[in-house]
């Protein structure tokens, strides 16, 4: 992946450290996993065929979701995992960017060749509650991922509007209700439920050549619940100029080599605090420990968002898979 966006004439030093750090991490993490791929192909294919099977089952998550407590409140969300967040608002159950494969990637002759989950999503597709709305920001394999969208369309979200960027309306599986693409600074209503459109600092492209794709973050709004749906992006002061916002998703990892299109745990805490200023304010981290996104440990993100957070550390949420925050008195 690569950041598209121009600096001028000729790329600047600043862009080529970062292109061949970019590369050299690369290097480092995909050939093992393009390896690990085939492999694990190889694995089911002769369980398949009975040949017998050392593929060991992927752990259940620490934590699973409490669908009951996530339908009760007025305002709630559940991280799954990586950039797939469950929220409930205006009755209406949204599902963000839903990745819930064993690996995203390029499929290669049936074989989905690219990066493994670390952790399982907190909850499989059979198990979640009807979806109203499954909101995609970007075309990105581990935000818009084809198997799990068809699984979806074929169970709870069958029916359901998708909310997608610019240009990426041919990627969506058919079988949903309807698709509607947002472009910067539109937006869509939904029953009473409002959804803009926002321009994050990040790119849109699914493979090297495919640059014409837009990228999205996300302001929705009923009444005075508002939720602030980040999308990936670097540091930027886009969201300074919302107001207050009760609940913010942003993503913290994959910054270790792509600072210019993913900001550190450090610059979203920044950029939280800047959003306009309920103390009552949740910041709900995502795009973290579920994928080997570069960091050396996969807790660093969280981590580095604690340490950085300090005392308000309690304005964090949803810091493992399943948790359930709502927003009422008490609420984790």
């Amino acid at each position: 992946m690569h950041d598209d966006r121009s600096d001028g004439p000729g790329p600047s030093r600043s862009r080529l450290r970062t292109a061949a750090a970019a590369a050299r991490s690369g290097l480092q993490r995909y050939p093992r996993h393009i390896i690990e791929s085939f492999r694990e192909a190889g694995t089911r294919a002769r369980a398949a065929t009975g040949g017998g099977s050392d593929l060991i089952p992927m752990p259940a998550a620490h934590s699973r979701i409490d669908f009951d407590k996530l339908g009760r409140a007025r305002l709630s969300a559940a991280w799954v995992g990586h950039a797939t967040v469950l929220l409930r608002m205006a009755g209406k159950t949204i599902l963000t960017d839903p990745v819930f494969s064993r690996r995203i990637g390029v499929s290669v002759g049936g074989v989905t060749v690219g990066l493994g989950r670390l952790l399982p999503p907190a909850a499989e597709i059979e198990h979640l509650p009807a979806i109203d709305i499954v909101l995609l920001s970007h075309a990105h394999f581990d935000h818009l991922d084809k198997p799990s969208l068809r699984r979806l369309v074929s169970g709870p979200a069958r029916g359901a509007v998708v909310i997608t960027a610019d240009r990426t309306r041919a990627l969506i599986p058919d079988g949903f209700g309807e698709v509607v693409q947002l472009a910067w600074g539109r937006q869509a209503r939904i029953g009473e439920l409002r959804i803009e459109a926002l321009q994050p600092r990040h790119w849109g492209a699914r493979a090297a050549l495919d640059r014409g794709r837009g990228y999205n973050a996300y302001l929705l709004e009923h009444g005075l619940d508002r939720v602030l749906f980040a999308g990936d992006t670097a540091l930027t002061d886009t969201f300074d100029r919302l107001g207050p916002i009760g609940l913010s998703v942003f993503g913290i990892g994959a910054y270790q080599t792509w600072e210019g299109a993913h900001a550190t745990p450090e610059q979203v805490w920044n950029m939280f605090m800047r959003i306009g200023d309920s103390e009552r304010g949740r910041l709900l981290p995502m795009h973290h420990s579920t994928f080997d996104m570069g960091e050396k440990r996969p807790d660093e993100p969280i981590t580095r968002l604690l340490a950085a957070a300090g005392d308000d550390a309690t304005r964090i949420i949803c810091r493992e898979p399943g948790h359930v925050w709502s927003d009422e008195p008490g609420a984790r």
